[in-house]
């Protein structure tokens, strides 16, 4: 199947992709550089050499430019939870998974420690970065409800949830902790200490 303008679509798909990563690489150098509130979406476009109602077609916000990829983190974390051993214990299953997600980040840990921080920095990021968790509760919650048993009874279904909703917890409190230590704590010891915490 062809477009309007007759390339295929996919090749459409893969340089529409291309854009959306060339303006998030170029948006988080400048966001690192002189920090998120302080960039505009008119100069990201400039830096790209895109006209700010292009970049509008692929981003509608500065939000979006960072936690575009919060979905797709999403996915990959689903993807480590399910490829788990089915016998294995949730909270080994979660731990386990959240470390394969950290692990497969394309940044250096220095990067993400300032990405990190500006997340947590801003108001408006951490409000959409908790709408995006949420999103990752219900892309968990099936397979640790069938880890649970019968994933069809509504009591295991609320187990579920509250077990997923506590281990997205303690690896926010562990990111936390890592950020205020500016990269010193130990974040899988951080977030076994929270997860020690919640079920002591």
């Amino acid at each position: 199947m062809n477009d309007h303008e007759g390339r295929p679509a996919g090749l459409r798909e893969r340089t529409r992709r291309a854009v959306q990563a060339e303006i998030v690489a170029t948006a988080m150098r400048l966001f690192l550089e002189r920090g998120f509130e302080a960039t505009t979406m008119e100069q990201i476009a400039g830096e790209i050499g895109i006209s700010r109602r292009s970049l509008f077609r692929y981003f509608g916000t500065k939000e979006d430019i960072v936690l575009g990829d919060h979905a797709e983190s999403g996915r990959v974390l689903q993807a480590a939870l399910e490829a788990r051993p089915a016998g294995e214990p949730p909270w080994d299953a979660l731990r386990a998974a959240l470390k394969t997600l950290f692990e497969s980040l394309p940044y250096s840990p220095e990067d993400f420690l300032k990405i990190t921080g500006m997340l947590h920095a801003s108001p408006s990021l951490r409000a959409r970065q908790l709408e995006k968790r949420q999103q990752w509760t219900e892309l968990l919650v099936p397979d640790i409800a069938r880890r649970l048993g019968t994933d069809s009874d509504p009591m295991t279904q609320l187990r579920a949830g509250a077990l997923v909703a506590c281990a997205l917890a303690c690896s926010e409190a562990a990111t936390e902790a890592w950020v205020r230590s500016n990269g010193t704590v130990d974040m899988e010891r951080a977030f076994d200490e929270a997860v020690a915490a919640v079920r002591g």
